[in-house]
């Protein structure tokens, strides 16, 4: 039987996993890693955060956003605070994607 631990997202299989992200070299790999480890659903939310992230960027207004991806006003208002007070992952790549 699997005995079910406390969740904490920083351990060694995370650490795997980003490992084994950082291997992919082209859109067409990520594609297919991330429909065979995620359900459809799973990546559908991911990408809409990520479009919330990119219209907040614009500094669009919250409504706006929630409206035009058809997430709630507290997705948007949780993606603005790992925004402004996560680890800095959502600048970094909007920042390399020259978006900011």
């Amino acid at each position: 039987m699997h005995k079910k631990r406390p969740y904490h997202w920083e351990n060694k299989e995370t650490k795997e996993l980003f490992e084994a992200v950082m291997k992919l070299k082209n859109s067409d790999e990520a594609h297919r890693f991330f429909r065979d480890l995620c359900t459809a659903e799973e990546i559908d939310e991911m990408a809409r955060r990520w479009q919330v992230a990119k219209m907040l960027a614009q500094e669009r207004p919250y409504r706006e956003i929630a409206d035009e991806t058809e997430v709630s006003t507290t997705t948007v208002a949780r993606v603005a605070h790992w925004m402004n007070s996560g680890m800095g992952g959502y600048r970094l790549i909007l920042h390399r994607l020259g978006l900011l």
